[in-house]
């Protein structure tokens, strides 16, 4: 029984000992700046703007990692599918969205949230277009839905042409 008792003192006493002195964990991105691409964060079904009768895609943003990053996993109805990660970058005062899907694309999109809407910029290199630079923007309808419209720029971002608009809308709970 002694024994017991000493195990007991000299095995957990420490541990608990131990145990207080743990660092907190970490409290997470929670600056407002990081909070700015929260709108996007849901489950969303995604229409072409111009035919809101035909949905496009299932989307899922989620918030991962105490709030520090956002990933999309973009799932269309037909082609190609792919996500990103995006995290806001405090010590550049910048967003930042990496984007692969699986026809092997790869982008840098970086930028900021101007005007209550979040514009992100990269080089999507196109056959024939090695420095085609694509814009995103996307913006919170009063409706509770995303709108995401995508542009690009031949020319070094000084005229744009309209890619796609996309509308997110939440998906309705099924319980």
């Amino acid at each position: 029984m002694r024994i017991m008792a000493l195990v007991l003192l000299f095995g957990i006493v420490p541990m608990a000992a131990l145990a207080q002195t743990q660092p907190s964990p970490p409290v997470g991105c929670t600056s407002e700046q990081s909070r700015q691409f929260d709108f996007w964060v849901g489950a969303w079904d995604v229409y072409a703007a111009n035919n809101m009768e035909v949905k496009v895609a299932d989307s899922l943003i989620e918030n991962l990692y105490s709030g520090c990053a956002i990933r999309e996993n973009w799932m269309p109805l037909r082609g190609t599918g792919g996500g990103s990660l995006n995290a806001y970058i405090p010590t550049q005062q910048k967003w930042r969205q990496t984007w692969a899907d699986s026809s092997g694309s790869y982008v840098d999109f970086e930028g900021s949230f101007q005007g209550g809407k979040m514009v992100l910029q990269g080089i999507w290199p196109q056959a024939g277009k090695p420095n085609q630079i694509t814009r995103m923007t996307y913006s919170k309808l009063e409706n509770g839905s995303v709108r995401q419209r995508g542009e690009t720029s031949d020319d070094g971002g000084n005229s744009w042409q309209m890619s796609f608009v996309f509308i997110y809308v939440p998906k309705i709970s099924r319980h």
